[in-house]
């Protein structure tokens, strides 16, 4: 997936890029992610005013363990991806803080900056529904299926002693 400065300028038509990519390596170190389909990469790159804007959308279809009760949740994760790019030869650190990214060569791969937006936009703690009582925290009973009877109140143990005060 790349793209040329002086190409896109010169022609001034938009690139576009429909590729599939396999994210494989990306997320094996995530232990919550069962399985990932390739990415369906939709992208337009447009030249205006010396910014290449790129737009378009990311498609993938994902299993995760739900975070409470730990059954597979499938999902379709549908990321928008924007982002813009400046062809600055000698770019500084203050280039760095604006919206547009700084880049000194003027071909440039999308593939990083893909797969960066794919890793932010999955899901942090996904849940299989929104009512999961998940699992119980002392014979790890799926709570949603059985009751387990457990004892699972904490009391601190500075404040053991005034546990039964109401009681009487």
């Amino acid at each position: 997936m790349l793209f040329h400065f002086k190409e896109l300028a010169s022609k001034d038509v938009a690139a576009e890029f429909h590729e599939r990519m396999n994210v494989d390596a990306l997320v094996e170190s995530r232990r919550d992610l069962l399985a990932a389909s390739p990415l369906q990469v939709d992208l337009t790159a447009r030249y205006h005013g010396g910014v290449v804007r790129v737009e378009g959308q990311l498609t993938a279809e994902i299993t995760m363990a739900c975070s409470r009760c730990l059954k597979p949740v499938n999902e379709t994760v549908l990321i928008p991806f924007e982002e813009q790019f400046a062809l600055k030869p000698e770019a500084s650190e203050e280039d760095e803080d604006d919206d547009i990214i700084a880049v000194k060569e003027e071909r440039v791969d999308l593939k990083p900056y893909v797969e960066q937006t794919f890793l932010l936009y999955l899901p942090f703690a996904p849940v299989c529904e929104e009512g999961c009582k998940g699992l119980c925290p002392v014979c790890g009973t799926d709570r949603n299926t059985a009751s387990c009877g457990c004892d699972t109140e904490k009391v601190d143990p500075r404040l053991a002693g005034l546990k039964d005060f109401f009681k009487q």
